[in-house]
Parts: structure tokens; C-alpha cells; sequence
């Protein structure tokens, strides 16, 4: 028993704590009983209202009208996710494996603008990062079909991260070279904005990504030629990351079919892709049901 549960439950022995520690974290972290299903979804009817309450802060009109109840709201909303983080951190086994996870960076990035807005009052509209906790709902209803799609986008962008940085680093070359050329073609016509190198280089990086700005453009013919080539490489730039990953994504599906998992969350190391029908946790061993 740590000095946080002495300081909460002092009388409590270590079985019952440990007892309601576990409860708290299948309210909190799982989705797969009445209590943890109902807790999620009221959450993210809150966090739906929160980033609401930021975007109608950010109007004018109605941020002048209505100021002192927004700004109630918000803060009362954040209390209660402040809290709601304590909990989490509270109800796991070692509560760093949390603070430093994906959810749990956000979690908490979800209400320190609200604090920060003391000290720097626009710093408060990064409250709307809260959106990203929505990522819960494949969880909270079972959509597992979707996680499962997310990992495999995620594992074929991680074995062709080595093609990608190469094509990456081919189309840096190109924009520096293309740039370099365009300044010294168009660098003695004002009027068409290529003034420096590092200039021209944007040029060629909003050009070859098919973006188009048009405060830049080429007046010499040559130029002209130039940006015509540049342009058609861009329908290639962008084909060709899609085919890379398109490929891994098909390669990995047909030697390691993703196997079902279900919404349990691993206690100790937060481990929340578990297999179907598993009893322990298949990254430290841990019992996923106490």
C-alpha cells in the first residue's frame, strides 16, 4: 500500500483496496460492463460539450452574449475531467505506462489549456484537442472491425517507413534543385515573386503537392515550361506513398491475419489490444480478470 492509499482510504486493508482499485479501472478503462459502457458514453457526451462550448467561445456574438456561462462551463467541465484523470492514474499498476501512452498524453493535454488560459488567455482554445479522446468510441461499442483496420494501416506505414523516408528525401532533392533553377530563370522578373532561392523552393513544394497558391508564378516562357513539368510529377508524388503503403498494408494482411480482440485493458502496462478469450495479458502476463 503507497502513502496515496494511505492518504485516501487509511482504514482499508490491501485486499479491499486493491478490490476497488480494479473496479475503479474497469469502470474507467473497459467498455465490456453495464457500468464502463454507461461511464464512457456519458463521457463522451461531455467531451462533445466541452469542444462545443470552445468553438462557441471562439464567436464573437455569441461568446459577448453569453461569456459568463461558457467560461462556468468550461471550467466546471475541466474540474471534472481533472478528476477523472486522477482516477485513472489512481486505479492503474504502474501509473507512468499511462501518463507516457497515446491516450494518456491526451488525457491530459485535454485540460492544461484550461489552466494555462490563466496565464495566457488564447492558450484556452486548445482545449478542442479534447476531440481526440472520441478515438475511445471504437472501444466503448465494440467496433472492433475498425481498430482492427487502424493497426493494419499502422503496421504497413511502419514497414515502409523505410521506402517512404527514401522517396521523401528524393522529392527534398528535387524541390531544392527545381527551386534553385526556377530562381535563376525567373530571378530578374520582379513581378513574378520568385526573389530568393528559399522562396522558389516553396514554390516548387506547394507546385509538386498539387496545391497551387498562384502568388507565385513564372512569366518567361522557359519558366513556364519548367512549372508544367513540375506539375505533372505531382500527380505521381502523391500516387506513389499510396501505392507503398496500399502494398504493405495487402503483404501484411495475407502473412499475419489480425486475430479478434475484444476492449480489455491490461492493469499493469495498459495494454488495451487483447485477444478474444484471453485470460492474461499477452504483452507482461498480467490477469485481465481478477
Amino acid at each position: 500500500m503507497n502513502w496515496v492509499d494511505k492518504l485516501i482510504f487509511p482504514k482499508m486493508e490491501k485486499s479491499k483496496l486493491n478490490h476497488r482499485k480494479e473496479r475503479i479501472f474497469e469502470v474507467i478503462f473497459e467498455s465490456d460492463t453495464f457500468y464502463g459502457k454507461l461511464f464512457n458514453i456519458i463521457l463522451l457526451v461531455v467531451i462533445l460539450l466541452s469542444v462545443a462550448l470552445v468553438m462557441m467561445e471562439s464567436v464573437a456574438s455569441i461568446n459577448e452574449r453569453y461569456h459568463d456561462l461558457l467560461v462556468i462551463s468550461e471550467w466546471i467541465i475541466t474540474i471534472l475531467f481533472t478528476i477523472e484523470y486522477a482516477f485513472r492514474i489512481y486505479s492503474v499498476r504502474k501509473p507512468w505506462r499511462y501518463f507516457f501512452s497515446f491516450y494518456g498524453i491526451i488525457d491530459l493535454l485535454s485540460i492544461l489549456p484550461t489552466y494555462l488560459g490563466i496565464i495566457y488567455p488564447s492558450s484556452k482554445y486548445l482545449s478542442s484537442i479534447r476531440i481526440l479522446r472520441l478515438f475511445r468510441i471504437f472501444r466503448i461499442f465494440g467496433l472492433t472491425d475498425f481498430m482492427r483496420g487502424g493497426n493494419v494501416i499502422l503496421i504497413a506505414l511502419r514497414n515502409s517507413r523505410a521506402k517512404i523516408v527514401v522517396f521523401l528525401s528524393f522529392v527534398t532533392l528535387i524541390v531544392v534543385v527545381i527551386g534553385s533553377i526556377m530562381y535563376v530563370v525567373e530571378g530578374s522578373h520582379p513581378e513574378s515573386g520568385f526573389t530568393s532561392i528559399p522562396t522558389s523552393i516553396y514554390w516548387a513544394v506547394v507546385t509538386l503537392t498539387t496545391v497551387g497558391y498562384g502568388d507565385i508564378a513564372p512569366v518567361t516562357a522557359f519558366g513556364k515550361f519548367l512549372a508544367s513539368i513540375v506539375m505533372i510529377i505531382g500527380y505521381g508524388v502523391i500516387a506513389v506513398p499510396t501505392g507503398i503503403v496500399t502494398a504493405e498494408a495487402v503483404r501484411g494482411n495475407r502473412k499475419h491475419p489480425e486475430p479478434q480482440k475484444n476492449t480489455q485493458v491490461c492493469q499493469r502496462c495498459h495494454d488495451g489490444n487483447q485477444m478474444d478469450g484471453s485470460n492474461f495479458c499477452k504483452t507482461c502476463g498480467y490477469p485481465l480478470h481478477q
